[in-house]
């Protein structure tokens, strides 16, 4: 189960709206081990895509060091599919290379609803899981 807050949530979707209509990635660091997402990472979306995302790898890089000097992990990484439900594709469970994550995708298809799942992807299986949005960790 994911457990986040609402502002991070909040942070999530507006990034995925704002990049409308490609799709929008980032991170949500935690301590390691904590399974608690706390720090926000908005990242870019190198390919500039309706239908696919890739970190850019400078950025990543950057962002994973930081990560290593604060203690940190990728808790929760996060990307939007403009027109399609919140579900990995193949694509995005072949790039899933975090076991310990929580991979959330946001659907931005229909400018009214947002539809926000999280899923766990170990070794190419998939497994949604639930989300608890809690006002303050």
């Amino acid at each position: 189960m994911l457990t986040i807050e609402r502002a991070l949530v909040d942070k999530i979707v507006a990034h995925a709206r704002a990049d409308h209509p490609d799709e929008a990635c980032g991170i949500i660091a935690g301590p390691i081990g904590s399974d608690r997402p706390t720090r926000y990472v908005a990242m870019t979306n190198a390919e500039r895509s309706p239908t696919f995302y890739r970190f850019d790898s400078l950025e990543q890089l950057k962002v994973w060091r930081e990560m290593d000097d604060r203690d940190e992990e990728p808790v929760v990484i996060y990307h939007s599919h403009t027109a399609t439900e919140a579900y990995p594709s193949r694509t995005d469970i072949s790039y899933a290379s975090e076991p310990n994550a929580h991979y959330v995708l946001v659907s931005t298809r229909d400018p009214e609803e947002t539809e926000f799942r999280s899923f766990r992807i170990v070794d190419g299986e998939v497994t949604e899981e639930e989300v608890t949005v809690v006002d303050s960790a």
